[in-house]
């Protein structure tokens, strides 16, 4: 991932900090490139909820006002 990031602050439990750093000291790839990867994950699992754009065969939503 080469492009430019940004910095931001996440609380993690202590038991989630131990064994993201074990899985660093085992594998050496910083703790860092997992929350990325993770949260990678999370935006794949809910991407459904994103605003997107609308496919051609997807019927557009039905608007509630009147």
């Amino acid at each position: 991932m080469s492009r430019k990031k940004i910095s931001t602050t996440v609380y993690i439990t202590p038991e989630q900090n131990e064994r993201l750093h074990l899985l660093h000291d085992r594998t050496k790839v910083p703790v860092a490139v997992y929350i990325r990867e993770g949260i990678d994950l999370v935006l794949k699992r809910y991407e459904h909820a994103l605003p997107g754009q609308m496919s051609l065969t997807e019927a557009p939503a039905k608007n509630s006002k009147k």
